[in-house]
């Protein structure tokens, strides 16, 4: 008797675990994705990394972000500070007066290689717009799609453009996104995550980057499918190195 009673508490529990996982909201779908990537300890770290030979370094501090990020450029070494709300230049180590419009290229510069390491932790910025569009199937796995948008308020230089997120229903891993985009005559773009890895709890992943093989005007929400029916270009790889995460004390309250 006991251990048909087992048996049928086990069957109930997997038959509302199968119905959570189906009614799940927007929401839920990207606090599991962030959870199970661990990208929330970005709020608490310092993290380190070099992109296109640059090097780029987060301190974050109760979720609160300094970027910063250093190369050399015409024998002139230069830093570039962003912290969200100002951004200040240094060339060989002294402070140097930019022009409004070159300081917000920068940081836009800066914010958006910052924005596709810290995915999906990003999903939660506050000028977010997200929505449950469907479910689809890419290679043979299921995924949750969720369109997100941006406020003008808060989001930045390109708040107009859209993008879209397809998370795996059982890893909750982000394995693509697509985004479209109006700046340089406009276009759209689908990306493959690759080469997951993860460091001190953080996960990070690479990308292949990837356009529609023709000049034709394509919606972000099928470039799953033209993925997959492999209707789309390689233009470019992702990829970031010598990763460092250094995890900082909560002391936020």
């Amino acid at each position: 008797m006991i251990k048909q009673l087992l048996f049928i508490t086990f069957i109930l529990i997997g038959l509302a675990s199968c119905e959570n996982s189906e009614n799940l909201n927007v929401n839920s779908i990207i606090d599991e994705a962030i959870f199970q990537s661990g990208t929330h300890h970005f709020a608490n770290a310092r993290v380190k990394f070099d992109f296109r030979g640059i090097t780029y370094t987060s301190h974050g501090k109760c979720g609160k972000f300094v970027f910063k990020r250093e190369f050399s450029k015409d024998s002139a070494f230069i830093e570039d500070e962003f912290n969200q709300k100002r951004l200040r230049r240094k060339v060989n180590h002294q402070q140097v007066t930019l022009v409004d419009s070159l300081a917000n290229l920068y940081a836009e510069s800066i914010n958006s290689v910052f924005y596709f390491v810290q995915l999906p932790y990003r999903l939660n910025d506050k000028a977010t717009q997200k929505k449950l569009i469907g479910t689809e199937n890419i290679k043979g796995k299921d995924y949750h799609k969720i369109k997100v948008s941006f406020e003008e308020e808060g989001g930045g230089e390109d708040f107009e453009d859209t993008y879209i997120y397809w998370i795996n229903k059982t890893s909750f891993k982000v394995d693509y996104l697509a985004y479209s985009f109006l700046i340089n005559g406009g276009g759209v773009r689908f990306r493959e995550a690759v080469n997951f890895k993860e460091v001190n709890h953080i996960q990070f992943a690479d990308y292949r980057n990837y356009k529609p093989n023709k000049n034709e005007k394509v919606k972000v929400e099928n470039l799953g499918k033209l993925y997959e029916n492999e209707k789309l270009k390689l233009v470019s790889t992702i990829k970031k190195t010598k990763i460092e995460v250094e995890l900082l004390e909560n002391g936020c309250e």
